[in-house]
């Protein structure tokens, strides 16, 4: 049966001389006719430890103080059949050899976020890709990214990704649990441990997933999708 899905996508370290040895693309996606029932179900939890409705769930945000918050929030990411999670880890971006494939940077990066979403994707399905606002290059990247979805998915209608646009973290909280769980990722891989509180969350995801975090899951695992690249084009 066909169903639309709401796409959350974000990233961590994806530049080429950002100094970060690796990268992370991840998306969370949920039914269109949930996204209401699970942004006020979210709500509630920053209600539950005093925050108000509008404070945005971010990675660096992670604190002792607000530990038992962010706990509840990954929680609820695991006991909600309704959210999903994929995500793309590139451990080592000082290793690329863009030269050997002849392409750009750029051009790599495109293919990184078809191959972390192409796992996702079901013909029969709808798709409304939302990603975060982070640069002036937006509305480019928002086109380039539709037309190396639509086109790799042999989608050329465009029936099946709907619509690629651009959203502010802090109107979207699944926008927001997209960005919690890429950076706890991003902290893993670049080798973190400063912080107590980020490494105590780092671990409940762990636990909760029944993942180590640092190896593939199963392709057609359905609530903490992970690929783990390490090399190809």
């Amino acid at each position: 049966m066909s169903e639309t899905y709401n796409l959350y996508c974000d990233e961590s370290c994806h530049l080429e001389n950002d100094g970060q040895v690796a990268m992370v693309l991840g998306a969370i996606w949920c039914p269109v006719d949930k996204r209401v029932e699970i942004s006020e179900r979210i709500r509630e939890i920053k209600g539950k430890h005093g925050l108000g409705r509008s404070f945005e769930i971010k990675w660096t945000k992670v604190s002792p103080s607000k530990l038992a918050f962010y706990m509840d929030v990954i929680d609820y990411f695991f006991d909600d059949d309704d959210l999903h999670f994929r995500g793309l880890v590139v451990p080592n971006k000082n290793v690329l050899d863009h030269n050997q494939y002849a392409q750009t940077h750029d051009e790599w990066y495109y293919k990184m976020y078809f191959t972390m979403l192409k796992s996702i994707l079901e013909p029969q399905s709808h798709y409304r890709v939302y990603i975060d606002i982070k640069d002036t290059l937006g509305s480019e990247k928002v086109r380039k990214l539709q037309d190396v979805l639509c086109n790799n998915a042999l989608d050329f209608s465009r029936k099946m990704i709907e619509r690629v646009q651009q959203v502010h973290s802090h109107e979207s909280e699944q926008l927001q649990i997209a960005d919690l769980l890429i950076g706890a990722l991003s902290y893993l891989h670049r080798g973190l441990s400063e912080s107590r509180a980020k490494m105590a969350l780092i671990e409940r995801i762990k636990a909760r997933s029944h993942y180590s975090l640092t190896q593939n899951t199963l392709l057609r695992e359905n609530k903490m999708n992970l690929l783990i690249w390490n090399g190809g084009q």
